[in-house]
């Protein structure tokens, strides 16, 4: 029952972030989806300071693990999906932290407080977590558990990532809606997480 339901992670964990980001702005009067980053309903002094990790870093950080987990115990896998694995199990850990450590309510500061520092360090780890496992697991051998298709499928995952945190990083040189892209970017990379989870289950 428990590995049914590790199998079913990475699509529910994707469900369950649309739905938390949707929640936690409507409670964020003035939120705009499009300008502001996701973390930005847990920036400090924030109206859903305490809200928005509650409902989305914390359980989605465990639904990461868990599909991590599942990734890293099937049996006769290559060791690039077991590495894949470890790689999403990073991206949940890491995804706890930034929920711990806040960023600060201007996102452009010059002068970074700690928390935000370390809510950065964590973006980090999360944004280079999901690009890495999606390029081990299309760089693995064609078998029963990773087809062929799911391999070129992660290419084209990886690559629609690229563009979209690229035209992020211009979005916000240039301050203007850099949620959209943000949200492009790492929805790419958890509708890769959906499709492994529907690939194993």
């Amino acid at each position: 029952m428990f590995e049914k339901m590790a199998v079913y992670s990475g699509l529910i964990a994707t469900v369950w972030i649309v739905l938390g980001v949707f929640i936690a702005g409507r409670y964020y009067a003035g939120y705009n989806h499009a300008k502001q980053f996701c973390s930005e309903l847990g920036a400090a002094g924030c109206p859903t300071e305490k809200l928005s990790p509650r409902i989305n870093n914390y359980p989605l950080g465990l639904l990461f693990c868990v599909f991590g987990w599942y990734l890293i115990q099937l049996p006769n896998v290559s060791l690039l999906v077991t590495g894949a694995g470890w790689c999403v199990i990073a991206h949940g850990l890491a995804t706890w932290v930034a929920g711990y450590f806040p960023m600060d309510a201007d996102p452009f500061t010059k002068n970074p407080s700690f928390n935000c520092k370390m809510h950065t360090v964590a973006g980090i780890v999360m944004l280079l977590s999901l690009f890495v496992a999606p390029v081990l697991v299309a760089l693995s051998p064609t078998s029963d558990v990773i087809s062929q298709h799911f391999k070129v499928f992660s290419w084209v995952i990886v690559v629609a990532a690229v563009v979209f945190l690229l035209t992020m990083t211009r979005a916000i040189n240039q301050q203007t809606n850099p949620g959209i892209h943000q949200r492009l970017s790492y929805g790419a990379q958890l509708i890769w997480l959906t499709g492994l989870s529907l690939q194993l289950g």
